[in-house]
């Protein structure tokens, strides 16, 4: 039986970030071998993994963004804590995903597990290596890449991210950057699902002007109106629809007496030339994942039953 030291446990402890009884143990298991340690750790997190994959939800996380030449990627990466989150080891995970992302350009969460991370493993690998050295359930929850002239906003360290996409032809406006940011604040601001009335499907307007019929037949002072007067109230209601569903129809955040698409057309004529907006992207951290409710009474209880 190899002599297990302290030093070796130190190292192995350095190269997987994994407690210093886990590190004996696997060292002792592979007697003495660093390499097999490392190998062994690996195998029995990738168990632990599956496990917390299978029981844990994770809601928290980041929002991150990067950008390389006419790419930019934007990435969400949930975590079970905010703590976590913070986390340097994560960070710089959530960031190395960023750039396999640019590079290798997968089409979708699938292709991205299957690419190799680094000359040891792939991308699925190293996640499962992320939850046993951090203790938390990880997940690449989706990732979007937008190649042309965009501009990107971060809310705070990471609860919202936004890419809006532009066809211009004064990207190199000396006014350009600031306009362009400032239509990405603008999404940030207000989560909108429509770029404009043109992008939203007539299924949807369809099911809207059903409602708003319906809502009219219901209240005592309208039911009775004539049809016609009905219809007409409806289109001014699905006007408003417009107003708070597509970005272009919707009020400036820096000026309410315009619209989005008041402020892009005078930006434009401001600096001599043409910009559309064709294209945006927001992912707000957790949004739609049902956290996890504790109840410590009930838990309580149930420690305490039977005693």
């Amino acid at each position: 039986m190899a002599n297990i030291t302290a030093k070796d446990v130190a190292e192995l402890r350095k190269r997987t970030g994994i407690g210093m009884m886990e590190c004996k143990k696997a060292l002792v298991e592979a007697d003495g071998d660093l390499d097999a340690a490392v190998k062994i750790l690996r195998e029995k997190g990738e168990l632990k993994a599956e496990s917390k994959m299978a029981t844990r939800i994770a809601a928290d996380g980041v929002v991150a963004i990067a950008k390389e030449g006419n790419v930019t990627a934007m990435i969400e990466v949930n975590s079970e804590t905010d703590f976590v989150a913070k986390n340097e080891t994560f960070k710089e995970f959530v960031n190395e995903l960023l750039a396999l992302i640019i590079a290798q350009k997968p089409a979708d969460i699938d292709a991205l597990m299957a690419c190799q991370y680094d000359a040891e493993m792939n991308v699925d690998a190293k996640i499962k290596e992320m939850i046993f050295k951090i203790g938390e359930k990880l997940t690449i929850r989706r990732f979007v890449i937008v190649d042309g002239i965009t501009s990107t906003y971060i809310h705070g360290t990471g609860s919202i991210g936004v890419v809006a996409k532009f066809e211009t032809n004064v990207a190199d406006h000396a006014d350009f950057a600031t306009f362009a940011k400032n239509i990405a604040l603008q999404i940030g601001a207000y989560p909108t699902p429509y770029l404009s009335r043109e992008t939203v499907p007539a299924s949807v307007i369809e099911e809207e002007k059903n409602i708003l019929l319906a809502q009219i037949a219901n209240d005592p002072a309208n039911a009775k109106k004539p049809e016609q007067i009905k219809l007409k109230m409806v289109e001014g209601r699905i006007s408003k629809f417009y107003d708070n569903n597509c970005l272009l129809d919707m009020t400036y955040v820096k000026d309410d007496e315009m619209k989005v698409c008041q402020y892009v057309a005078a930006a434009a004529k401001e600096m001599g030339g043409e910009i559309k907006i064709v294209d945006f992207y927001r992912y707000e951290k957790g949004e739609g994942i049902q956290k996890k409710e504790e109840n410590f009474a009930d838990e309580i209880a149930k420690m305490t039953a039977g005693k």
